[in-house]
């Protein structure tokens, strides 16, 4: 049986993983939007990167001119899903407020959906989810990455049972009731944080992670 650890392992591999879906940017035009992706808020679209992981392009969160609880958000269009394993590498580029980013899963629309994300400004990795629009913090670590450099970060979600990998690292585990249903996933940032996303990668089932009865 795969373990927490393998799993993790694998899904920070390069390339497609086994049964899912992986996205690298490399055939996009640069200057756009990924093709099957959707820029919901924020400035996305693919740059040229060369310290990419997977060269030569990458999918960015471009724009400075944000403030404030302003969340900036990609989704892909396909798949929808529920219980799933994602994974990404990213750098923080440039912000002076906010820098870093991470990964959303069952995400409704822009106002519902489940957020882990890692900032360089403040030392932390943390899972949040938002409803109707407001960020609610459900685990936090205390994590450090300068900014400019390459990490890799993975969550895995089955059933009300959440657990969030930092570089392959283990730092959070939750559980929460909120978004029973299968939605879309995608990368996020907040305010004027400019972060780089490459080698975004999808299995839709993740092996150990069980749901769990909710804490009284």
């Amino acid at each position: 049986m795969l373990t927490l650890l393998g799993l993790a392992a694998m899904l920070l591999g390069l390339g497609a993983v086994a049964g899912g879906q992986s996205w690298n940017f490399d055939k996009d035009a640069p200057g756009k939007i990924a093709a099957g992706w959707t820029n919901a808020t924020g400035t996305w679209e693919v740059v040229a990167d060369p310290t990419a992981p997977s060269k030569p392009n990458v999918l960015a969160q471009a724009s400075s001119n944000h403030s404030g609880s302003y969340f900036n958000v990609a989704v892909a269009n396909e798949p929808s899903l529920k219980d799933v394993s994602l994974a990404v590498r990213s750098r923080a580029v440039a912000g002076r407020e906010d820098q870093g980013g991470g990964l959303v899963w069952r995400y409704r629309d822009i106002g519902n959906y489940y957020i882990a994300r890692q900032n360089n400004l403040e030392d932390n990795f943390r899972v949040y989810k938002v409803v109707d629009g407001r960020r609610i913090q459900l685990g936090s670590a205390d994590v450090t990455a300068k900014t400019g450099t390459w990490h890799d970060m993975t969550i895995a979600m089955a059933g009300n049972h959440i657990q969030c990998f930092f570089d392959a690292k283990k730092y959070l585990d939750v559980i929460d009731d909120t978004f029973k249903e299968a939605g879309k996933i995608g990368l996020w940032t907040k305010a004027d944080a400019q972060t780089h996303f490459d080698d975004f990668r999808v299995l839709p089932a993740p092996a150990g992670v069980q749901a769990k009865r909710a804490r009284s």
